[in-house]
């Protein structure tokens, strides 16, 4: 016969390589706390429920609450032999509370219990990564606030396009950032259901106290399908998915830091603290903290994908497939943790370029529309100012000059509505002042922006 906890159908034991390719201990053991937690209100509603007695209820919560204590000193030995952290949990029990430990998984079942595990640990760590969120916001709009008046190219097709204050171009992150935190804030109800009490598929015959237990784990509410609450991984999906969308854009943010600081643009010099050099060419400066975080976000993108992959056809209800749930969440979590914290970190240490910026911002003609603009404001049709514009950028391209060089004579010659204000009506100030559209680059407008985001950070 089998000693295992569930061997009492089985005539043989476990073959060796099945049981090290069967366990999960080497990654669920980060759940102990919560399996602990989980096993503590079972515990309370069946004493309540007088499923078991009140003393004996006691013993197994002080047990369990020596048994996290091992497990938190490493004082605890994880053997493949017993697959799971549940078994390691009440195998550890048994070892501090004798037979009485083998009343505590009555009622339950490894389904549900595996499933309430991951959606204690998943609301903790949600939480935790909207906290660095915000965290990360508040040091872009740091940065952003004490460079407000700083003006750089804008880029489509990373060609120059329109000049927009540094600060906007940082608050577009921000607004990135407050949606993944919208976003996670919205999975965050959909986990926040306990499925304990369902058992492993059809529910119990043990007059459990759901609703009861649901109050001591501080559940919002009750898992409604017993099938459906040992089943689900939506949250996971939903969670990694998110996770994905955030390392975007934490990536996009890196493919910036990693142009700006390069010498072609030079915008910005990021802290020896946060770069690495060569081990072969004494001059280099890397920015590896941003490559980096540029480069997980592929693992976070292909942790999505092995999660869908594995649910895609799993019938009803639980199945060991699910085992596989947990490497792809922990690693996304882990992954983009220390993405935001290290970037939190960082940003505060970033050395800004305000005079090569504005410099850049001299070529490539980023004040072309408002040319068009200003002949627009003089009476001529946009379509009609549009072609003038680009004659006097194609002039000015032909003899290596920019807008503002060519002489008045040259531009009236492409349109006899040009008169001595159209050098202040482009002059790059200007340029940048009149985007007084809401949502536009305009200094008052960003100061706005500036100001807003500190009071939703607040809040």
């Amino acid at each position: 016969m089998s000693d295992k906890l569930w061997g009492g159908r089985f005539s043989q034991d476990t073959d060796a390589l099945v049981e090290t390719f069967n366990a999960s201990i080497d990654v669920d053991k980060r759940l102990y706390a919560s399996d602990i937690e989980g096993s503590m209100a079972h515990l309370k509603m069946m004493a309540r429920q007088q499923i078991i007695s009140k003393q004996d209820a006691e013993k197994l919560l002080a047990g369990l609450e020596r048994v996290k204590a091992r497990i938190e000193n490493n004082e605890m030995a994880f053997s493949h032999r017993l697959e799971d952290i549940h078994m390691h949990v009440e195998d550890a029990l048994g070892q501090e509370c004798g037979d009485l430990a083998k009343k505590l998984h009555t009622g339950r079942s490894r389904n549900d219990q595996v499933a309430l595990d991951i959606r204690i640990f998943l609301k903790k760590e949600t939480q935790q990564i909207m906290d660095r969120i915000t965290g990360f916001q508040k040091a872009l709009v740091n940065l952003a606030q004490a460079h407000l008046d700083v003006i750089m190219p804008g880029y489509t097709h990373l060609q120059r396009a329109q000049p927009v204050l540094f600060a906007h171009h940082l608050l577009a992150y921000y607004e990135m950032l407050k949606r993944d935190r919208e976003r996670f804030a919205d999975a965050y109800k959909r986990m926040d259901a306990m499925p304990l009490g369902t058992a492993a598929l059809a529910g119990t015959t043990y007059p459990v106290d759901r609703e009861y237990t649901r109050q001591v784990l501080g559940f919002d509410r009750l898992c409604e399908n017993s099938m459906d609450a040992v089943s689900d991984r939506d949250f996971i999906m939903e969670f990694i998915s998110h996770a994905g969308i955030c390392m975007i854009h934490l990536s996009r943010l890196s493919e910036e830091l990693i142009l700006w600081s390069s010498s072609e643009f030079g915008f910005i010099t990021i802290s020896d603290a946060f770069t690495t050099g060569s081990s072969i060419m004494p001059q280099k400066k890397n920015p590896d903290v941003a490559e980096l975080v540029r480069g997980k976000t592929g693992r976070v993108v292909g942790n999505l994908m092995a999660i869908l992959t594995t649910m895609k056809s799993l019938p009803m209800a639980y199945n060991k497939d699910m085992q596989e749930d947990k490497e792809p969440l922990f690693d996304t979590v882990d992954t983009l943790s220390i993405c935001l914290e290290v970037y939190t970190r960082m940003f505060p240490h970033i050395t800004v370029h305000r005079d090569r910026m504005r410099t850049a911002c001299g070529r490539g003609f980023l004040n072309a529309t408002d040319f068009a603009d200003y002949l627009v404001n003089k009476g001529m049709p946009f379509r009609q100012a549009h072609a003038v514009a680009g004659r006097a950028v194609a002039l000015a391209i032909a003899q290596d000059k920019e807008l503002d060089d060519l002489s008045l004579l040259q531009l009236r010659e492409l349109s006899d509505l040009v008169d001595e204000d159209v050098y202040e009506f482009i002059r790059l100030d200007q340029v940048v002042a009149r985007r007084i559209s809401a949502g536009g680059t305009g200094f008052d407008n960003v100061r706005s922006a500036v100001e807003k985001a500190r009071k939703e950070l607040n809040s």
